[in-house]
């Protein structure tokens, strides 16, 4: 591959809302550079960014995709990533190690939730960007429509450097408005042109308007504006350049992806606009020695270091580790530090990656993005660096998992594939997670949203072959008294020989100090022998694993054992045992027992159009709401609901809010189970215990 230098790269992230035509964009413009003999289609499964199994069958980007390509002696590292919200994680990854971000929005639906939340995450990022409006040909497409919405939505930074000629079916061209000329389509070629005249104000006006939004964020070409009306286009490039670097400017560009209409205009574009890494800030990083603050210059000259952004688990591959170099350069067969780690990690083969194909090269730049293979300790998030002077950068902040399902085998055996197998993807996707409810003994996976589990559960069949059934994770009841009772448990058996004989009297009551069990020995006289009142107590200890209700642990329980009676020689200690679970059972049932449910506390953060909704629907869901308070332009409901109504919540909330609205969610405590539910509980315990006899 030829070598570029750190000012000849372009990192960019191309997102968007979900189907507005990211990968067929993406995929143009590879056809573009001539890195692909011809435009793959998503339908067709044939483009290279969506290889994945899963991708090609739902026609859909899963996962972040690397695709480089080369275009006016500039190397272009497309990152395309997914455009719906369950996997948000990968378009975070993507932001990370991209310097520009290209929002991909459709000329016919315009500024959409994807849009909106694509742009505060490079807000939140500091990210430089730009609006690419794709559809152009499609039939009610409205470049003036969608362009309005974008300023009246994030404010007049937002600036057309292409306006289109035409558009549905007419689209035929684009004007410059920078060089102010007219670039028609004529098939694969464009020819440059003079502005239509019924066209020529609506350039100019613009060209105005992109004249005072660069003099605004430049001193002295505001005072070259105000003093001569106008800026030449030197230095209106100039300051183009230095603006979105900045994020003060927001340039819109047009074109069909589809029909690879104003593609090469937005290659060039990117070229000519879009920071290349060293236009960027510095990156700030943190001394492995005394965590004080360390400046890297994106540069060759400086010390190596990287950000792993991505891992990749293949099962006949093995574990790819994606990354950007932050400074310095790296070389294969070397070896470096990581300081999150503590250890050494030697680099074999680097690559490139291109959709699927990696590309072995021998050394990468500050700057550039690159693969290497088979890292031992190395995950995302973690930092590579020379080890005589080490650097850490931050981690990627991933959204934590909002639902949770149950796994459950479906052949007999692949309990050690699917661990496995889970165990892998969790190293893939940090927005993943596996647990082990001991409890029920359930696997349990957790992540953004219902697609990104039901995905997960296919990947594991696709990759490592074992199949699972998703089921809801069941509720981690508990069980309790609000009564006294005072029996007698009684265990006398003889059967020729050596017989058994226990006799306990044991109080049964609440425990005011809490959830804990607590055991009383209060025995006089010597009625119940030293030596068998720990058995009493382990007896009862077994006991309130398993209630008597539905078969959940039992808590709060203070148990007071004060008399009883036993045999010289039949008693025993699993005699006494026997005699505590007896009484166990038979004073628990007469003092009341009741049944206990989690309450979470769950914080949903929401626009003011949808509190409404939002408060209606956790009243229904047996929730209180304890208060509200503004958060960034939003509201924050604070409310207390029980587990059992919240499992599929992230579904609800984001049917109820368009996806804007978001949620937190933390164990409070338990509370009682209203009679209706508890019956109803009660009798599904009774059923699971049937069919499991």
């Amino acid at each position: 591959m030829k070598d570029y230098q750190t000012h000849q790269l372009r990192n960019v992230c191309v997102v968007g809302h979900g189907s507005t035509g990211k990968t067929t964009l993406t995929e143009a413009m590879l056809y573009d550079c001539k890195e692909i003999d011809r435009i793959g289609r998503v339908e067709d499964g044939t483009t290279t960014s969506d290889y994945d199994a899963e991708e090609r069958k739902r026609q859909i980007s899963i996962s972040l995709a690397l695709t480089p390509c080369n275009f006016k002696e500039t190397r272009i590292n497309i990152l395309d990533t997914p455009g719906y919200f369950d996997f948000v994680g990968e378009v975070l990854e993507g932001i990370r190690a991209a310097d520009s971000v290209l929002i991909n929005t459709c000329a016919v639906s315009g500024v959409q939730v994807g849009t909106e939340k694509m742009w505060n995450y490079c807000k939140d990022h500091n990210m430089p960007m730009a609006f690419f409006i794709n559809k152009m040909d499609r039939e009610n497409a409205n470049f003036e429509k969608v362009l309005s919405q974008m300023k009246d939505k994030f404010g007049i930074s937002v600036v057309p450097l292409h306006i289109p000629i035409g558009k549905e079916n007419d689209f035929k061209g684009i004007i410059d408005v920078v060089k102010m000329k007219a670039e028609m389509f004529d098939g694969n070629h464009i020819a440059e042109k003079d502005i239509p005249s019924e066209l020529l104000d609506m350039a100019n006006g613009y060209k105005a308007e992109i004249m005072e939004v660069v003099a605004e964020n430049d001193e002295e070409l505001l005072e070259k504006y105000f003093s001569e009306g106008e800026l030449s286009d030197e230095e209106l490039i100039k300051g183009l350049r230095s603006g979105i670097a900045k994020g003060e400017i927001v340039p819109v560009f047009c074109g069909s992806g589809i029909a690879n209409k104003g593609i090469t205009n937005l290659l060039g574009a990117i070229v000519d606009f879009m920071p290349c890494p060293s236009d960027v800030n510095p990156t700030y990083g943190k001394s492995v020695k005394d965590n004080e603050e360390v400046i890297r210059k994106v540069d060759v000259n400086e010390p190596f270091s990287a950000f792993v952004f991505k891992t990749i688990a293949d099962p006949y591959v093995g574990k790819l580790s994606l990354f950007k170099v932050m400074s310095g350069s790296i070389s294969s067969d070397t070896t470096v530090y990581n300081p999150d780690q503590g250890k050494n990690e030697k680099i074999g083969g680097l690559y490139v990656l291109k959709g699927k194909n990696q590309i072995p090269i021998s050394k990468l730049i500050a700057g550039d993005i690159g693969a290497v293979s088979k890292l031992s300790i190395t995950e995302t998030g973690d930092t590579l660096c020379e080890a005589s002077k080490p650097i850490k950068y931050d981690p990627i902040i991933f959204p934590k998992p909002s639902i949770s399902m149950s796994v459950k085998p479906v052949s007999k055996g692949d309990e050690d594939k699917i661990s496995s197998g889970l165990s892998r993807l969790s190293e893939e996707d940090p927005t993943f997670t596996v647990s082990r409810d001991v409890e029920n003994a359930e696997t349990i996976i957790s992540g953004t949203g219902e697609l990104h589990l039901e995905v997960i559960s296919k990947k594991l069949l696709n990759k490592y072959g074992a199949e699972v059934a998703l089921d809801l994770p069941k509720i981690p009841y508990r069980e309790t008294i609000k009564g006294v009772s005072d029996v007698q448990g009684k265990h006398k058996k003889q059967s020729g020989g050596h017989g058994q004989y226990g006799d306990v009297t044991i109080k049964f009551e609440p425990n005011p100090e809490g959830t804990d069990f607590v055991f009383v020995d209060k025995v006089v006289g010597g009625v119940v022998p030293r030596q068998y009142i720990p058995a009493v107590e382990k007896g009862l200890r077994e006991c309130i694993q398993s209630g008597i209700l539905a078969g959940y642990p039992v808590v709060g329980l203070k148990a007071t054992l004060h008399f009883g009676s036993y045999h010289p020689v039949d008693s025993s200690e699993m005699a006494f045992k026997v005699a505590a679970s007896l009484a166990f059972k038979k004073g628990i049932k007469e003092a009341n027992p009741i049944l206990l449910e989690p309450i979470m506390r769950i914080e949903v953060t929401v626009p003011d159009e949808f509190m409404g909704d939002v408060m209606g629907d956790l009243n229904k869901k047996r929730g209180r709401v304890l208060g509200m308070e503004p958060k960034d332009g939003m509201q924050v409901v604070i409310s207390e609901v029980p587990q059992s109504e919240i499992l599929r919540y992230a579904t609800d909330l984001r049917s109820m809010t368009q996806a804007r609205g978001s949620f937190t969610a933390k164990f409070e405590r338990y509370e009682e189970v209203p009679a209706n539910i508890s019956a109803k509980i009660m009798e599904d315990a009774q059923k699971a215990s049937g069919e499991q006899e």
